[in-house]
């Protein structure tokens, strides 16, 4: 396994705890700011533009097959602040539970898609990955409070409000998801478990369950020892799965086999989430949302070109 330090450019500071980054064809990045409950447009010379306010937890992000922004809202976190570094420390106090919305980029106009399935409250949508049928899987990282968990899911869901399904349950603390460059495989990773889990892809909303002893009907791609969390991913075109890890924060980057191949150390702790832009998609974009920055990085190879 390589050890790597991240090198890159520091694109954008002062931004309230970042994370959800796409990299848009004009150079731009655009951003979620889970304590500013904004949608935020990262400039290339580093100016910010408020692109929307959400309210709640704003946390994941993704360009759909119509060109609006779709979004996991976590309902909203109580915070910390220590020396300049900010993180969440609980549901926020008037916390009342998540939602998928959609935002149209060229008015700001937000809307909401989806609060429930089958009659079960969302409790903190997470993040986001659109397949080629048109539909998006999303995470539900659950919510945690001072004295219970609530346990998390995978869902499926259109964008014609017409239609969601829960996938995976309960899976505890669910938080980045991504494809594999065939379409087949789901990858979801676990923060507090820190484990890397992957899902045959049956059908849109249908995903193959494995059985007991799993505990979330997932195949376990890797679990790394010692104290982590995993946050968001992204993966490569080769088929690689980059895992944003928390505590010793960095880049975790794993072969499908469930290789430990590389680790790209962060400047601090909360390395959230990493995507892909660029003319060859090899710049990495990596959220350090301790200290509210969008870190620019050259990756060493090209990042998956994202179904839209």
């Amino acid at each position: 396994m390589k050890q790597l330090k991240l090198q890159g450019r520091v694109m954008a500071e002062g931004l309230r705890f970042p994370e959800g980054p796409i990299a848009m064809p004009d150079g731009s990045v655009l951003v979620v700011e889970i304590e500013g409950a904004r949608l935020m447009r990262v400039q290339p010379d580093g100016r910010l533009q408020v692109v929307a306010t959400l309210g709640g937890g704003p946390n994941g992000a993704a360009i759909g097959p119509d060109g609006n922004c779709y979004i996991c809202n976590n309902g909203g976190f109580s915070w910390r602040t220590d020396a300049g570094f900010t993180r969440p420390t609980g549901p926020a106090a008037d916390y009342e539970g998540g939602a998928i919305q959609r935002v149209d980029l060229k008015t700001g106009a937000v809307e909401m898609l989806y609060t429930h399935c089958d009659g079960i409250p969302l409790h903190g949508p997470n993040d986001i990955v659109f397949d080629g049928e048109g539909g998006f899987w999303f995470t539900d990282f659950g919510k945690t409070f001072e004295d219970r968990i609530l346990r998390g899911a995978v869902y499926y869901a259109r964008t014609d409000r017409r239609f969601i399904r829960r996938a995976a349950h309960p899976v505890l603390t669910p938080n980045g998801v991504g494809l594999s460059p065939d379409g087949r495989t789901l990858y979801v990773s676990e923060t507090e478990t820190s484990r890397l889990w992957s899902y045959p892809v049956k059908g849109p909303g249908e995903l193959g369950l494995a059985p007991w002893p799993s505990p979330n009907g997932g195949t376990l791609v890797h679990g790394l020892g010692g104290y982590h969390r995993f946050d968001s991913l992204a993966v490569e075109e080769s088929g690689n799965i980059c895992v944003a890890t928390l505590v010793h924060g960095g880049i975790s980057v794993f072969s499908p086999a469930g290789e430990l191949l590389e680790f790209h150390e962060a400047p601090e702790g909360y390395c959230t989430n990493i995507c892909f832009g660029g003319p060859d998609r090899r710049t990495a974009f990596i959220t350090l949302s301790g200290y509210g920055q969008l870190l620019a990085a050259p990756w060493p190879r090209p990042g998956l070109a994202l179904a839209a």
